[in-house]
């Protein structure tokens, strides 16, 4: 029996927990893997027990923005709990790690039957409509070096660790910028001593000077989970 470590999982009465948990099986999040696409047929739901995925909107051919993060906090196939069988949103790894992985079939029999888990998934849709809220209006009206810092310590709370690889080119593609603007605040951050960046490795250095930084989205997601779970 696999011990649950998502936190939505673990907020499920102990029976069912370890239901949905013998229904699933642990599947590798390995680093740029394409989970779904906008418009597939979903197959599987996935809660994250490593790792962490970005959700990714289309803007155009050439161009895509990402409007959320789901790590071990969430799941990435919520639209399930809406009798919703289309893909809103590519998902995209971004962390490597592992998820448990249940088949649509088999969460729609526990939706049917299982009220608290339905509770708990209409939750996280609350959950999920108030962050893509918070994402809309952070990137019309905050500064990139605000934007850049909230990105990172919401990476870091998913990674689990100080240091992970990333580049200034998937930087600007995450914020929908351009690379010399990401290379600019980059370079500020890094000159203040909050993080050390150097050939695609990032490490945080200072977590409560990027929290000083950090425009008040990041404070206001983490309330909109507290708030909506306590």
């Amino acid at each position: 029996m696999v011990k649950a470590q998502n936190q939505l999982i673990q907020l499920l009465p102990r029976a069912e927990r370890q239901r949905l948990i013998a229904a699933s099986d642990m599947f590798e999040l390995n680093l740029s893997d394409v989970l779904c696409e906008p418009g597939d047929v979903t197959r599987y739901a996935y809660f994250p027990v490593d790792g962490f995925i970005s959700l990714l909107k289309t803007v155009d051919e050439s161009r895509v923005l990402e409007v959320g993060m789901v790590g071990r906090e969430g799941m990435v196939g919520v639209q399930i709990a809406l009798g919703m069988s289309v893909v809103p949103l590519r998902a995209v790894v971004q962390g490597q790690g592992v998820t448990l992985r249940i088949g649509v079939g088999e969460l729609d029999a526990y939706l049917a039957d299982s009220p608290a888990l339905r509770r708990v998934l209409n939750r996280y849709v609350y959950v999920l409509m108030t962050q893509f809220a918070t994402s809309a209006a952070c990137l019309r009206h905050h500064q990139i070096g605000q934007r850049l810092a909230r990105w990172l310590l919401m990476m870091q709370d998913r990674a689990r660790t100080d240091n992970f690889p990333v580049t200034q080119e998937f930087l600007a593609f995450m914020l929908g910028v351009r690379r010399v603007s990401i290379t600019a605040a980059a370079s500020e951050l890094q000159h203040a001593g909050h993080i050390r960046y150097a050939r695609g490795d990032l490490t945080v250095l200072h977590r409560a000077g990027l929290e000083e930084i950090a425009c008040s989205c990041y404070t206001s997601d983490q309330r909109a989970y507290t708030e909506t779970f306590s």
